[in-house]
């Protein structure tokens, strides 16, 4: 039992940047617009986060650093999707190469150096009797809590609330928001930034909590899981939490393999994420082959308003 609980905490604890980018890339993606950029995200995200957290020791301005750079991302990744018209999946892997090569690039003095301790917990002292559960959610981080409130005030924002109306509407059919008054470019700009700040937090608590070691290239394509993980959780925030707690799962198996002594090598193992997104992504095609996907439906189609009627 003790093995069990371990295995879950760990696995909260590797699935939480998952989630935090999968609930940016459903923001951003219910507006109708690709978001291909998160590994670039992350990364800058990461290493603005050490690089903040180093200098000053505040994690308040270490996560604000992190949200803000991501924001300015956004900002360009916006103004190409939106104003230019140009093409989403472009827009999104450059995105993703100018962040890999700009934090690879102003992460040299820094590289090796720990920030752990950085993010406090939540101790829940009147917890830690009740089996199982006192086991897992006695002693988790700031990050992790927020991350549970978070996923709830999406799903609700989304799904019971007139602003996310607005959002699935554009998302859906934007010349039909237009014609009701929603200012779609407006909206698009706004959820494209926010959903480009919950990125960059990604990368920041994968760094502070996760792998307290600013090292090039450290997300190891977890960037793309979370793009997958969108399509997995098909766009839903409480679909997101298990799927991202699932692959963090997989992650924390592979190295408990390698911790029994397994002959498997471990580069083997640290290839049980990835295969598996492959095989999942198979599976869901196949299965869904003759249904609607569940993502928005102009979702990658850009909008002209001169066009509408």
């Amino acid at each position: 039992m003790d093995v069990f609980v371990q295995i879950i905490v760990a696995a909260i604890s590797s699935g939480t940047p998952l989630l935090f980018a999968t609930l940016g890339g459903i923001l951003i993606e219910r507006s109708g617009i690709i978001q291909l950029g998160a590994e670039g995200l992350m990364l800058m995200g990461a290493v603005i986060a050490c690089m903040t957290y180093l200098h000053t020791g505040n994690l308040a301005l270490t996560l604000l650093a992190a949200c803000a750079i991501s924001a300015v991302l956004g900002v360009v990744h916006a103004f190409m999707c939106v104003t230019l018209r140009a093409n989403q999946i472009v827009s999104g892997l450059a995105l993703t190469l100018f962040g890999t090569g700009l934090s690879a690039y102003i992460g040299k003095s820094i590289t090796g150096q720990p920030v752990a301790g950085a993010v406090p917990k939540v101790n829940l002292n009147w917890l830690e009797d009740v089996p199982i559960i006192g086991g897992i959610f006695a002693h988790l981080d700031v990050l992790t809590w927020f991350s549970f409130i978070l996923v709830i005030v999406l799903h609700l924002y989304i799904h019971r609330t007139s602003w996310g109306l607005h959002l699935r509407a554009i998302g859906d059919n934007p010349p039909t928001a237009d014609v009701m008054g929603i200012r779609v470019q407006t909206f698009r700009y706004g959820y494209i930034i926010i959903g480009s700040m919950l990125i960059g937090l990604a990368g920041a608590d994968l760094l502070m909590v996760y792998s307290p070691t600013w090292i090039e290239g450290m997300t190891a394509g977890r960037g793309w899981i979370a793009v997958a993980l969108i399509i997995f959780a098909r766009w839903n925030p409480i679909r997101a939490l298990f799927c991202a707690y699932f692959f963090g799962a997989l992650d924390t198996i592979g190295f408990r393999i390698q911790l029994i002594g397994s002959e498997i090598p471990s580069y083997f193992l640290k290839m049980i994420p990835y295969i598996v997104t492959i095989l999942v992504l198979m599976f869901l095609g196949w299965r869904n082959r003759n249904k609607p996907s569940g993502s928005p439906e102009s979702l990658g189609t850009p909008y002209i308003r001169e066009q509408r009627f």
